[in-house]
């Protein structure tokens, strides 16, 4: 692509206008584009998406990592292997001729972008840049810092961080763009403050050389952050001295020490303090955060899913037909209840025979689709508890001798999570001790693509994070615009979503529950409510007709890309 198009020619098309520069390690633009690892890049490619729909001017930054996340095999004794994931940007995106330099470790690391243009409903369009450091003019070590998503190692992450957050904003000004906001989108572009500080330099230029004072109002006054992570561990933190040979010279240790925390440099701390406006990604984020983060105001914008991105064909078509302008207008899926009972029943069950197939063709195992399907993705990792619907194997076989149902499961465990890898092993123990009683699956190698057809294909979606860690969670507003209901754990999102029997029903956990409290709801809910609603009719009732529709009309309606861009618009961008 990029040795037919003539990169400056397209260009032109978004450097006029001023915009909001859109920061991200990781961001999901295709499937086949292996720069996301999870939900933080799935809810960055629908900002973006939305924003072209809506003609917003944002320009996204995020790395090219040629080499992906990780394309994940299960061996023989249900062990997650990683192996590369590669991508190749010139078959996706064009190549840029502006190049740029960050200094790393005392060399010059140069930085080139590839232009990728999201094609938004109605003729819209956004600009995504991708940095790349695999340039013949790097020495090996820096080609590589742009090939692996969330690499290995601290050094690593940092000079990804720095590439991001310093080379991306120089790279947009080499490249002619007018940036009147920046949006952070977790901690891992803070360092984009810092050249801020130093591209305006002192605040007043009467100012003596050695007075180190910059003019810190101006750049908050610039900056947005969302934070996206309620636990600890999840907030990037580098040792000064560390950090002091790893970076520019220019990015001098009191500098960051200012507004980074005394300690050490945290990234979410820098973020925080050089942004007039924080986020949280649901009301209970909020409320976590701000406990997390005294003296910073953190707002709540809850967190929506692009409807066209997850929404199956069936159900594309079905809402065409009854609910016009649905997709440039998802509140209109509000009045989903009009649409004949049958025609839901009967785009859902084409949506379930994909999924079987898929199970099919990646596992082997044929399935029953006369039997009910609970769908669990997620990132392989403790807080999300997988193994928690496990937690009595004699439980599930009990219930399913009365009410059967099968089981579909996916998801990734980052390479040095040894907890996470661990947990891929023991789910794939209870798929043995559940063989000839409950069918279980594990679909490998959990992609956009996989999702897609597990959140359209499940008939109820599980979420069992452990209390109050689950900022959001998305995927349950993604099965949603597929009319399938979601059983899950009062957190996040779903503090917002639940109506019990109506949008689905909650697991209840207690405060201090150590998983028994929460595994007892589950199976409860399983055995006394869901399965026998199910089996009325196998999922062909009025009664669950209604559920599905509860899940359209107040969840798809609400938890939407576009009602999400428009506050971000009107309370954050035009501040």
């Amino acid at each position: 692509m990029s040795s037919e198009v003539n990169p400056h020619c397209l260009l032109a098309e978004f450097v006029g206008d001023s915009r909001i520069a859109y920061f991200s390690m990781e961001i999901a633009l295709e499937n086949a584009i292996h720069t996301y690892s999870g939900g933080l890049g799935c809810l960055a490619g629908d900002t973006l998406r939305a924003a072209a729909d809506m003609g917003l001017p944002l320009v996204g930054v995020t790395l090219v990592s040629r080499l992906g996340y990780l394309r994940q095999e299960i061996d023989a004794m249900g062990r997650q292997v990683e192996h590369p994931d590669p991508w190749a940007p010139e078959e996706h995106a064009t190549a840029l001729s502006a190049l740029v330099a960050v200094r790393l470790e005392d060399r010059e690391v140069w930085v080139r972008g590839w232009l990728y243009v999201v094609q938004g409903q109605g003729g819209g369009r956004a600009p995504v840049v991708l940095l790349d450091t695999d340039l013949p003019q790097n020495n090996p070590d820096d080609r590589a810092i742009t090939n692996v998503l969330y690499g290995y190692g601290q050094a690593y992450r940092l000079k990804q961080e720095a590439v991001l957050g310093i080379g991306g904003v120089r790279l947009l000004r080499a490249l002619g763009f007018s940036i009147r906001r920046y949006h952070l989108n977790e901690g891992h572009s803070a360092l984009l403050t810092i050249e801020l500080l130093l591209q305006f330099g002192r605040a007043a230029v009467h100012l003596r050389p050695d007075e180190p004072r910059y003019d810190a109002p101006r750049v908050r006054k610039m900056c947005n952050f969302t934070t996206h992570t309620p636990v600890e561990a999840g907030h990037d933190k580098f040792d000064y001295s560390f950090a002091a040979r790893i970076l520019d010279e220019d990015i001098d240790v009191p500098l960051l020490r200012r507004y980074a925390g005394d300690k050490d440099l945290n990234m979410t701390r820098l973020a925080l303090e050089m942004s007039d406006y924080v986020n949280g990604v649901a009301r209970s984020h909020a409320v976590v955060s701000n406990a997390m983060f005294p003296g910073h105001e953190v707002h709540a914008i809850t967190n929506g899913v692009h409807p066209l991105n997850w929404t199956a064909p069936e159900f594309v078509a079905l809402y065409n037909q009854w609910l016009p302008g649905w997709c440039h207008e998802p509140e209109i899926l509000g009045r989903a209840d009009r649409i004949d009972d049958q025609r839901i029943l009967s785009a859902h069950h084409a949506c379930r025979l994909r999924l079987l197939e898929l199970v099919r063709s990646r596992t082997g195992t044929a399935l029953d689709p006369s039997v009910p399907i609970i769908g669990f993705a997620r990132r392989m990792t403790g807080y999300k508890r997988p193994e928690l619907l496990f937690s009595s194997i004699e439980r599930l076989r009990s219930i399913a001798r009365q009410s059967p149902f099968q089981i579909v499961l996916a998801g990734k465990a980052h390479p040095q999570d040894l907890g996470g890898k661990q947990t891929i092993e023991s789910l794939h123990r209870s798929i043995e001790a559940l063989r000839g009683d409950v069918p279980v699956v594990f679909i490998p190698n959990y992609d956009m693509d996989v999702a897609r057809e597990m959140v359209a294909g499940s008939d109820v979606w599980l979420n069992t994070p452990l209390p109050p860690l689950e900022a959001s969670g998305t995927s349950g507003m993604k099965a949603a615009f597929n009319g399938v209901p979601q059983l899950s754990v009062l957190d996040g999102w779903w503090v917002e979503g639940w109506i019990e029997g109506v949008t689905g029903w909650v697991i209840e956990s207690e405060p201090g529950d150590n998983g028994d409290g929460a595994a007892a709801s589950l199976y409860r809910k399983l055995e006394e409510s869901i399965l026998p609603l199910w089996h009325v009719g196998a999922g062909k009732s009025a009664q669950w007709a209604s559920v599905m529709k509860g899940a359209i009309c107040r969840n798809a309606a609400y938890f939407q890309s576009q009602r999400m861009m428009r506050r971000y618009a009107t309370e954050v961008y035009l501040r």
